[in-house]
């Protein structure tokens, strides 16, 4: 991959057009299998989506930070990883937590924070963390993931091992500080790591304009000393060939690549945000067009893999996973005391046991053995 290739602003990696059509040259080939996974996981972050962001307008979680438009982003990018790479994930990349194996149960418990959930309620609601899928807890600081996604591809790359690890920020989380330092880090060492910047037009309220004066984010790389791609964020074939190439280069040997995924968020950038506030109506409008579930389902219509009946079949299917996932989890009670204590250290402490027992003395639970 030459790192001059796919910066300039109409230079964009493509494999589907609007109408479903195959780019010959860039096809990756993916079979029928791969292809209709990557359609239900897209499908089933879209439903689990607006199922959460519904429960939180009613009172029943606290917060919701929705993906709806940008689930070709994180899932052609897992579909491309194997099951040994490791992510460090953004906000909006459940897509990614499904197609590797995460259920519509876990990601909802950790919105209710309740005991089922992974982390125990400790962390606010979409800041997920599963570990049984190499993907590492995701934190509120801005930027912070990609120097952490470059200590983990580091750490590989010292053990020997043949994996690598993948991390997505937003357009304005390239102004902060930890994304530069992150990405230079990453170069130096070539880190075996895959950079995605998720371009969705807006950091909250703030356009892309006021993030940066280059004409594009990919033309970043540049200045870092490694690969640089801008993508078609809203085709889930142009992200799987783009991590796929860069997962390859990154096993050789040869560092990091940086990837813009030119996309859009349909929704406000969260439950908190109103996006009408600031976001024009025709920009939206105009978004929308190139929704990138519905892309897929013309392109899979092409090749004899979805017709009418399969679809609505397949969104009946995820529609009964979320509301069973809801159903089960708000029955579940939320952590019990002790799991504010139990692994904070290997061996409880005296302090922190004293604490502990005066915690559950006031409750009347008695002293804790």
């Amino acid at each position: 991959m030459s790192s001059t290739i796919g910066l300039d602003k109409d230079d964009l990696l493509c494999v589907l057009g609007p109408d479903g059509s195959v780019d010959a040259e860039t096809d990756p080939g993916l079979d029928a299998a791969t292809c209709l996974r990557i359609y239900e996981a897209m499908v089933q972050t879209r439903i689990m989506d607006d199922r959460l962001m519904n429960l939180q307008r009613q009172g029943r979680i606290f917060f919701y930070l929705a993906s709806s438009g940008q689930e070709a982003c994180a899932v052609g990018a897992a579909a491309a990883m194997t099951p040994e790479d490791w992510a460090v994930p953004g906000y909006r990349q459940p897509g990614m937590f499904l197609y590797r194996g995460v259920t519509p149960k876990q990601i909802v418990a950790q919105c209710f924070g309740n005991a089922w959930d992974v982390t125990k309620g400790r962390q606010m609601p979409v800041h997920y963390s599963f570990k049984d899928q190499n993907m590492v807890s995701i934190s509120s600081p801005i930027g912070t993931q990609v120097i952490q996604a470059a200590g983990v591809a580091m750490a590989m790359k010292r053990k020997g091992h043949k994996k690598i690890c993948v991390t997505f920020i937003g357009d304005g989380g390239t102004s902060s500080n930890d994304f530069h330092a992150g990405m230079n880090f990453a170069a130096v060492e070539k880190a075996p790591c895959v950079i995605i910047c998720e371009n969705n037009g807006w950091a909250i309220s703030v356009p892309v304009a006021k993030q940066t004066a280059t004409e594009t984010f990919a033309q970043k790389a540049i200045a870092y000393g490694m690969p640089g791609l801008r993508v078609d964020g809203n085709d889930a074939l142009a992200t799987y060939k783009a991590v796929r190439d860069a997962r390859e280069r990154a096993v050789r040997g040869e560092g990091p690549t940086f990837l813009e995924f030119v996309t859009f968020r349909m929704a406000g950038h969260s439950s908190s945000d109103d996006p009408k506030r600031y976001r024009p109506e025709e920009w939206c409008d105009t978004a929308r067009q190139k929704d990138p579930i519905e892309r897929f389902r013309i392109y899979l219509e092409g090749r004899g893999l979805m017709d009418a009946a399969r679809n609505e079949a397949l969104h009946a299917k995820c529609r009964d996973l979320v509301n069973q996932a809801i159903q089960e989890n708000e029955r579940v009670a939320k952590p019990e005391l002790i799991s504010m204590f139990s692994d904070v250290y290997k061996d409880m402490p005296p302090t922190l046991q004293r604490v502990l027992d005066e915690e559950r003395e006031a409750r009347g639970e008695g002293r804790f053995p």
